[in-house]
């Protein structure tokens, strides 16, 4: 008998949660900031495993990435614009670009792990991006690299850059994207 009412207790918890007006709706999974945290961890994790790199880890020539600085005026408006988008979709597409660059020169198998990994995180959190609305960034045909960029000369600045641009420019657009705002259904 506990075990049925129990049961009931649950299922009636369960609908009047679902049925109360006026709450704001729960965040979808892909909008919960522990996700983001998450990617963030193993950047840092993997800019740390950089530090103690000394030995295959130099880079044959710099690397563009993006631009890590955030305009708060414009970004903090609470608009998220296809542009806001465009740069971060773009910044993830050097991002990838140069790990799929350091990972051909490092001997490593244990980075090549931390980097294979980095590329995915970049990757997945592209593919949450898209699930967002946001029109698909097309990477330039001619290979040319959009004027917010900046050239880095180690492995360790790289993940640097990594590190800070998910917790910047990538946070940003996340927590300011109408389908992640708690107002929203």
């Amino acid at each position: 008998m506990t075990k049925v009412k129990s049961g009931f207790v649950a299922v009636l918890l369960m609908v009047l949660q679902w049925t109360r007006l006026g709450l704001p709706s729960p965040l979808r999974p892909i909008c919960d900031p522990r996700v983001l945290d998450r990617f963030i961890k193993e950047a840092r994790d993997t800019e740390f495993a950089m530090r103690s790199c000394s030995e295959g880890c130099s880079l044959a020539e710099p690397l563009s990435v993006p631009l890590t600085s955030v305009d708060f005026a414009i970004w903090e408006k609470g608009d998220v614009s296809e542009k806001q988008a465009q740069e971060v979709q773009s910044g993830l597409w050097l991002l990838a670009q140069a790990i799929s660059a350091v990972r051909v020169s490092i001997t490593s198998t244990a980075l090549h792990s931390l980097l294979d990994n980095s590329h995915s995180n970049i990757h997945s959190i592209g593919q949450v991006i898209r699930s967002l609305n946001f029109p698909e960034y097309t990477p330039p045909a001619d290979g040319t690299v959009h004027e917010d960029t900046w050239r880095v000369s180690s492995t360790l600045e790289l993940f640097r850059v990594h590190t800070n641009f998910l917790r910047g420019k990538v946070r940003l657009l996340l927590s300011h994207a109408p389908a992640c705002r708690r107002d929203s259904t």
